[in-house]
């Protein structure tokens, strides 16, 4: 998986995302459409600087991708949070 960037906006493909959450990739689709997924987009800063943060919450599941300033991933993480 890699986050690409284009016109300055991060892109993931849509079956990345959906093996995350436990979508299908129309679903993902959909339900971003419908605000269903949102999601948050950071750059590093500081000791961070040359990283990115690309973070999908749906429902109470929200997934944090970490990637080099390249968009390797570098670190996954998945938690459960109250309901948004």
């Amino acid at each position: 998986m890699k986050i690409e960037m284009k016109d300055g906006q991060p892109t993931v493909d849509a079956m990345d995302v959906a093996n995350l959450l436990g979508l299908s990739a129309a679903d993902v689709q959909a339900k971003m459409r419908a605000e269903e997924i949102t999601t948050r987009f950071e750059t590093g800063v500081d000791e961070d600087a040359g990283r990115m943060r690309l973070t999908f919450f749906y429902h109470t599941t929200k997934v944090c991708l970490t990637c080099s300033q390249d968009g390797t991933l570098l670190r996954t993480q998945r938690t459960t949070i109250g309901g948004r």
